[in-house]
């Protein structure tokens, strides 16, 4: 559970990942207006499923871990365990938006691999740059979950076409972060403004992070060229 350099290591963190990306899924679904009570009925179902497993996957990396409080109070050891929480202790609150963090343990992964060396300066740019720009794509798009997550629940009530579902929250989270803002939907409680302002913020990272991380890789290629 904890070795991702076997073939039974990866292929269980990839089943896990598999489970987590399926579960956000689920919850986006439930979202939707008038669904079907036995899509619903399936939903809850698999909700329980899912928690049962990651419970056993909690409690099986607490046993094998060497420092059991460390593990406890490390990020993804805080992060597995209010995944879980809220659905034991019925808090009336909502964490399974939490899971999204756990997809960054697919970096363990990623540090395996291993690619070929590049020949054009540009590529050898992306090399250099890679594990930068596949972690700053997965927290964009994290992100963009979470923004949709957070405006759905401060403008559904109030403009329930415009915010029918997470689903259609995703529209608004992407012209939104990508500092767009085509103005044809926008929220119009003060909870929702005072969300979009916090977003904007972060929208501003979103488009710079990328040219910044590639202009510094093509500036290291260069000097590799040259040496």
């Amino acid at each position: 559970m904890e070795r991702s350099d076997s073939t039974i290591g990866r292929a269980f963190d990839l089943a896990i990942q598999l489970l987590i990306v399926l579960s956000l899924i689920a919850f986006s679904v439930e979202t939707l207006p008038n669904l079907d009570p036995q899509w619903i009925r399936f939903l809850q179902i698999f909700e329980v499923v899912t928690v049962l497993v990651f419970t056993a996957e909690y409690l099986l990396r607490f046993l094998v871990a060497d420092r059991k409080l460390s593990f406890v109070f490390s990020f993804f050891g805080i992060i597995d365990l209010l995944a879980i929480l809220p659905f034991y202790l019925s808090f009336g609150i909502d964490l399974r938006t939490i899971r999204a963090f756990r997809l960054l343990r697919l970096f363990w992964m990623f540090k395996l691999v291993r690619y070929s060396k590049a020949i054009q300066r540009f590529h050898r740019a992306f090399l250099i740059a890679r594990e930068e720009i596949v972690l700053f794509l997965c927290v964009t798009i994290i992100l963009l979950y979470l923004a949709a997550v957070g405006i759905y629940h401060f403008e559904h009530d109030t403009q329930p076409e415009a915010f029918a579902s997470i689903f259609h929250s995703l529209w608004w989270a992407v012209i939104t972060l990508t500092t767009v803002g085509y103005g044809d939907i926008y929220p119009v409680t003060a909870g929702g403004r005072i969300f979009t302002f916090a977003l904007l913020l972060i929208g501003l990272g979103v488009v710079s992070v990328p040219a910044g991380l590639m202009a510094s890789a093509l500036s290291k290629a260069r000097e590799m060229e040259k040496k």
